[in-house]
């Protein structure tokens, strides 16, 4: 009897019955077919390379190391995955009968005054057994679809760990862009206000010479004071932006000497393609996320149909009973027990219908917030096609003018050295100059970042 007990306890596995489940379909993608205009689209399998290959700057590359090992919300983030794993670990092991081996022994005593025989008795028995705890026949697929939705979540775990990841990197790398990009203007302004201090003994010497008035010195005390402040400014949002890459990274980043051209230096990735095919916006992890999301909430109205369904489970046990612990194991003394039940749900005050109707609307929802993922990352690749067009202008613009600017100082601090020009024809200079150079160390963190930002964008591979 205790092998036909194990073997209907391993048979019972293979009865998961139909699934209530609906079939599960894909939402159409709600965006148009190609992100951009190009006369030849892109391919369909178009991919971005893993994250080394992408940003090639070494600096860059030891940040990023430093933020995926350090960074504590990425901690979370594994941790996160690891929690999911488990619970489906635990949900899964539902659908396998949960078998146990029991040892017991009992002694009793019975007075003779109390015994039928009106002598002293003691009584023993030990027991030895294999149980089968309940375990329920899943003909309804009830607990196969709370399998199936808890590795739909932990798979959508995954993927929000993946598509952090690469929020990091990105991060990680605009944190170093920005704090060098700030050290540049940072050291700029500095240089500035020692230019506007020799300006000023320039002044204050021709003053004294009589060939300048005290409107020329108030002016050129005035535009040292703006330099310094600015000077200040700049330090302050430099130290900012350091404290947040090292926030970001989990550690001190030490960064290089600040110099004129550092952010030109770092390698700028390639641009992407014009035209990108919708469908590689299925690649990104979030996208991936929200459709595992969209699986549970499905399997789940597969398990609130089936508990409107007989619930048949399975309690039983077979092994070996004795009064005498030495001969337990001889023949003879078998023992076992089966008590199969069965639930019919009749009136639960509407329970499993709303239940129906919550699993329902958790899937409407979930289907709602499939289609905005994937219209927030169609959006996402828009604007980083948008920005690697329009940015590219712009630097191009931008280098001309901080270029003429400084011609144009030249020429200005020449002539006024000369005397044929007036001061403020100077200090306009100086002002048109500082003004331009600062635009267009912002012009070189824009198009570093907007290219950090597409990697992100295309769901970029990770580690």
């Amino acid at each position: 009897m205790k092998q036909t007990i194990i073997a209907a306890a391993l048979a019972v596995v293979f009865l998961s019955g139909c699934s209530l489940a609906p079939t599960f379909s894909r939402p159409a993608v709600p965006v148009p077919a190609t992100v951009g205009a190009a006369s030849a689209p892109a391919a369909a399998d178009f991919r971005l390379p893993e994250w080394r290959a992408y940003f090639t700057d070494a600096a860059v590359q030891s940040v990023i190391d430093k933020a995926l090992a350090n960074n504590r919300d990425m901690r979370i983030a594994i941790a996160r995955v690891e929690e999911a794993r488990a619970q489906y670990g635990v949900q899964r092991a539902d659908r396998l009968p949960n078998l146990s081996a029991n040892g017991t022994g009992s002694v009793s005593k019975i007075p003779a005054d109390l015994s039928s025989t009106g002598k002293e008795v003691i009584s023993r028995r030990y027991d030895v057994n294999l149980g089968l705890l309940s375990f329920e026949l899943d003909f309804w697929g009830r607990v196969k679809s709370l399998s199936d939705a808890a590795r739909a979540n932990y798979l959508a775990s995954e993927e929000a760990q993946r598509s952090f990841q690469l929020s990091l990197i990105a991060e990680a790398a605009n944190a170093w862009y920005s704090a060098r990009a700030l050290d540049e203007q940072a050291a700029f302004s500095r240089k500035t206000v020692k230019a506007r201090e020799e300006n000023l003994r320039v002044v204050n010497r021709r003053v004294e010479a009589g060939t300048a008035g005290r409107l020329e010195q108030l002016q050129a005390e005035a535009a040292l004071d703006s330099a310094r402040a600015d000077a200040a400014s700049y330090a302050r949002r430099a130290e900012n932006a350091r404290n947040a890459l090292n926030l970001t990274v989990g550690e001190t980043v030490v960064l290089p000497e600040a110099k004129g051209e550092a952010l030109a230096d770092l390698p700028l990735a390639p641009a992407l393609p014009e035209g990108l095919p919708s469908s590689v916006l299925l690649n990104r992890p979030d996208v991936r996320q929200a459709e595992q999301t969209l699986i549970a909430a499905n399997a789940n109205i597969g398990a609130a149909r089936a508990a409107f369904f007989p619930k048949i489970s399975l309690v039983g046990s077979a092994g070996v009973a004795s009064n005498e612990l030495e001969g337990i194991f001889s023949g003879g003394h078998q023992a076992w027990s089966f008590a199969p039940s069965i639930s019919l749900p009749i009136f639960h005050g509407w329970r499993n219908k709303s239940n129906l109707d919550l699993a329902e609307a958790r899937k409407n929802i979930a289907v709602a917030q499939y289609e905005k993922t994937i219209q927030t990352a169609f959006q996402d690749v828009a604007n980083v096609l948008a920005d690697q067009k329009w940015l590219t202008e712009q630097y191009a613009a931008q280098e001309k003018l901080a270029a003429r600017q400084s011609e144009r100082l030249r020429l200005a601090d020449l002539r006024y050295q000369t005397g044929l020009v007036g001061y403020l024809d100077l200090l306009d200079a100086q002002r048109e100059h500082y003004a331009a150079q600062l635009a267009f160390i912002e012009a070189k963190r824009a198009r570093l970042a907007a290219a950090a930002q597409a990697f992100k964008a295309l769901g970029g591979a990770g580690q």
